[in-house]
């Protein structure tokens, strides 16, 4: 049978509806895992192994009686500790949330409650969705399975982690400037950020109320489509969810690329700000691929990186100082001094930068729609800089500063991350696909036959061996 660790959501489904598998036994060699190696990695903050367990046994008893649910059912999966689960904490990692308890699911919990997947804990994020890898608080950072000294993407960092050392088949992140990409991107796994509105942000903590986006995170293409069309849907109670009905993601998912138009937008990695010779050199070789595969890809220019950042972060600053504008006044000293730094700026965006800021969103979506009026996708790097150190947090603020996920975070429109080969040293690259609104199956698609010509999504991180993991770090 395959390695339990890394088996995948599809092949998963497959064996546990011809009973080769249970999902009794998937959990507990995850859990076994967990308990084995996450002391190393700290993607974990909590591990529901009781509740995981209970539901397990209920999905085998189900399948087992001919009661299946779908392709999730009996799945395990991780959930980033800022979505309500009833009865367990929300931390969002953070000291100030500690004692709170959720008094319900969140709207995509409970989606994967309803289709039968099982909950093995939730996972580390950078304090509230922002800050950086803080060493200040109840709980250490998650580490890089690829090499553990390394920063591993945020702010959905126990997702990546979690799946990149074999902890969990599928994990739930949140996107803001590109919390879901980034920890793909440093990770070497699939991230989407999907079209804003397609899944409900109903039960998760906000960082901002314009930008946030909940994605789906796994280690292969078709599994995050799998996961996508298990949380998305229409939510009454969140007055950001779109009513229009996500297209079937599955259907096309191996039709490969000949004769599609891809756009690259080149001139953020050549002319907009530095970037990494070997993130360079990977996505040219992307390209390559992508027109072996029968693809016409082609350069196009929209407003220079800076434009995009910019307005990103004001809006990003002035609504994340919104949220916490009562408890970064009263308790200053309970957030993380990363944390602090992030959110203490939107106290100064003034009402009219803000405004501004949303006008030119407006202008920069009308931009790209046009750029890409006879395309079917763009590509772009999503990472400029490769990832610093971990314990380096002037490193971390300036690749922060050196990405393009932003973007898609201003157009509100679907963006993958997937990999696209290694450094010699071994350190994940990557590029992103991003498609026009609601276009979910076409981002898919072109993902699936890139990561199916080149394998990199197959590559797993050396993992540290369970004594190892016990030492000290």
């Amino acid at each position: 049978m395959t390695d339990l660790a890394y088996l995948s959501v599809a092949e998963g489904a497959r064996l546990l509806r011809t009973r080769a598998l249970s999902p009794v036994e998937w959990t507990k060699a995850l859990l076994d895992r967990i308990a084995a190696i996450d002391a190393h990695y700290n993607a974990f903050i909590a591990v529901t192994a009781d509740k995981a367990l209970a539901q397990a046994k209920t999905a085998e008893a189900e399948i087992a009686s001919g009661k299946a649910r779908g392709p999730m059912h009996g799945v395990p999966y991780a959930a980033k500790d800022i979505f309500d689960i009833e009865g367990l904490p929300t931390t969002c990692h953070s000291k100030i949330r500690k004692d709170h308890r959720a008094a319900s699911d969140s709207f995509v919990v409970k989606k994967l409650h309803d289709a039968g997947a099982i909950l093995l804990g939730k996972v580390a994020l950078h304090e509230f969705a922002t800050g950086g890898p803080a060493f200040d608080l109840p709980w250490p950072p998650a580490r890089n399975p690829w090499n553990r000294d390394l920063h591993p993407g945020g702010s959905s960092s126990g997702s990546a982690a979690a799946l990149a050392a074999g902890m969990a088949p599928a994990a739930l992140g949140t996107d803001t400037g590109g919390s879901v990409r980034n920890p793909a991107t440093c990770c070497g796994i699939i991230g989407l950020k999907p079209t804003y509105g397609a899944v409900s942000l109903s039960g998760v903590f906000p960082l901002t109320y314009s930008l946030d986006h909940v994605g789906p995170m796994t280690r292969t293409v078709e599994d995050n489509a799998i996961l996508f069309h298990t949380i998305e849907g229409h939510d009454a109670n969140d007055p950001t969810s779109s009513k229009r009905a996500a297209a079937d993601c599955l259907k096309d998912l191996k039709a490969g690329v000949k004769g599609l138009r891809i756009g690259l937008i080149e001139h953020f990695h050549t002319e907009d700000a530095e970037a990494d010779p070997d993130q360079v050199r990977a996505i040219g070789q992307a390209c390559n691929v992508l027109r072996q595969l029968g693809a016409e890809v082609r350069t196009i220019r929209v407003s220079p990186l800076p434009l995009w950042t910019d307005c990103n972060r004001t809006i990003h600053q002035a609504e994340a100082y919104a949220i916490h504008e009562r408890d970064i006044q009263e308790r200053p000293q309970d957030y993380a001094a990363l944390t602090r730094n992030r959110l203490m700026p939107g106290a100064f965006v003034s009402a009219a930068k803000y405004i501004k800021a949303q006008q030119l969103r407006a202008a920069l979506c009308t931009e790209m729609a046009n750029a890409m009026r006879d395309l079917d996708a763009v590509v772009s790097l999503s990472s400029l800089l490769l990832p610093c150190r971990i314990d380096d947090p002037a490193a971390i603020a300036r690749t922060y500063d050196q990405q393009a996920r932003l973007v898609f975070n201003v157009t509100g429109t679907p963006c993958i991350s997937v990999p696209t080969g290694f450094t010699d040293s071994g350190v994940p690259l990557a590029m992103q696909i991003a498609g026009h609104a609601f276009a979910e199956p076409m981002v898919y698609r072109i993902a699936h036959a890139y990561c199916d010509a080149t394998g990199f999504a197959d590559r797993r991180p050396p993992i540290l061996s369970a004594q190892r993991a016990r030492e000290p770090a």
